[in-house]
């Protein structure tokens, strides 16, 4: 059996479960699995232990590695852990020494991710199982929100030179992926390490006009107040930069944003998001939420429920709170957690009201859809489709949307 990678998390896990694969091959590891975690709830670490115990039941033989933000920011918690066999820091699953089946290493190898001060540069050919590639152009993070444990498992924020962006670039388009994902923790923050100090809509610029081959290009969570102004004539310009923004929103409260100490508070949001409708009407927004941070009032809540309209949000990524240790948050009163869940119910369900009004907007309408099978893909603004015949996953088709199933376009192929 070859080395497995279970991701959890997000897009940047994706790429670095990648570069995990691609290393654990070349050296030779195999009858192993490597859990890549996630650190953002306790939930997220909770699943990753509960995959860790049930993969030891059916594979007692198998070596099992745990690395990611969960085993960077805690790895007693692993460690501890009868069913694994070595726990890895973020930095030390990229270097495939660490892979090697017949050297010898400690069991718990986590370095102080604070003291890194460069990406890792890995070029990769192949996303298992995926449509879309994923290329990492920044790590880390500089700022300190009250509820994130994020930076002290990324480090603080470190830049990937151009060069080496399109190098990857090209090389994923060289293997047959029609659409990539500039992704990591916090890309607004690009450049701020680097010579002349770029910034991340100058990268997207002069990746569009380098790569003019490249169908779709899309952006990983954003910043709202770090939008800046090459991010905004791209976008109104190239309609390779596809419509679809997801917004790092978390409350839609003033007061709440201020002590989750945000950068920007609810007025910011909805300014962006006005003026990136104005060059492209189409466009579609999603946001992460926090239900039920510390000290969240109904009225509070209230203000988070009403920006979603203000905003016009179709995708709604709702994270219940949950005290993550050494936080300030966590310090804070607390919310009630049948508070939390209904708060977060609730906002599910506004989430699933806006989407169904979007999907039906589309009815009718003209769209791309990258398969990511042979008859279900994604639409340019990341809406979900499925199509009534079958073609090659990967394909990038044009289609018409017919009707709306559930979650999905239904929309049948035109070219």
């Amino acid at each position: 059996m070859t080395t497995q990678v279970v991701t959890f998390g997000c897009r940047l896990n994706a790429y670095e479960s990648e570069v995990i694969r691609e290393n654990a091959q070349k050296a030779g590891l195999k009858n192993a699995i490597v859990f890549n975690t996630c650190a953002v709830t306790a939930e997220a670490e909770r699943q990753a232990r509960q995959a860790i115990r049930k993969y030891r039941r059916e594979n007692p033989l198998a070596k099992i590695i745990v690395t990611g933000c969960g085993a960077q920011i805690n790895p007693a918690s692993f460690s501890q852990m009868s069913e694994v066999d070595q726990v890895l820091g973020n930095m030390e699953k990229l270097e495939s020494k660490y892979f090697m089946p017949h050297e010898e290493h400690a069991r718990v190898i986590v370095n102080d991710i604070m003291s890194v001060r460069e990406t890792a540069e890995h070029l990769i050919s192949s996303f298992d199982g995926r449509s879309r590639a994923f290329i990492q152009v920044q790590n880390g993070c500089n700022h300190r929100c009250t509820f994130c444990t994020i930076p002290f498992g990324r480090g603080n924020s470190r830049s990937v030179p151009f060069g080496i962006i399109v190098d990857q670039a090209r090389l994923l388009l060289e293997k047959g992926f029609q659409e990539i994902v500039l992704t990591g923790v916090d890309i607004t923050a690009y450049g701020e390490d680097l010579p002349g100090k770029p910034t991340l809509g100058q990268i997207v610029k002069r990746l569009l006009a380098q790569i003019p081959e490249l169908p779709r290009l899309r952006l990983s969570s954003l910043d709202s107040v770090e939008v800046d102004a090459d991010i905004l004539h791209v976008f109104e310009n190239e309609p390779r930069l596809m419509p679809h923004f997801h917004l790092s929103l978390q409350s839609g409260d003033d007061m709440i944003l201020k002590r989750m100490k945000r950068r920007h508070l609810r007025q910011d949001a909805i300014e962006i998001c006005q003026i990136i409708r104005s060059l492209r009407p189409d466009v579609i927004f999603g946001a992460d939420i926090i239900a039920g941070f510390p000290t969240e009032t109904d009225e509070m809540f209230e203000n988070t429920l009403r920006i979603i309209d203000e905003c016009n949000l179709t995708f709604l990524h709702v994270f219940p709170y949950s005290p993550r240790k050494d936080t300030p948050a966590a310090r804070m009163p607390q919310v009630k957690k049948a508070i939390i869940k209904e708060r977060a119910a609730r906002l599910r369900e506004v989430g699933q009201r806006k989407l169904h009004k979007t999907l039906t907007q589309f009815i009718g309408r003209e769209i791309g859809v990258l398969l990511e099978t042979e008859n279900q893909g994604h639409s340019e603004h990341f809406l979900k489709v499925i199509l009534p015949t079958f073609h090659t996953p990967g394909s990038l088709l044009k289609a018409q949307v017919t009707d709306v199933k559930n979650d999905f376009l239904e929309a049948r192929v035109i070219q």
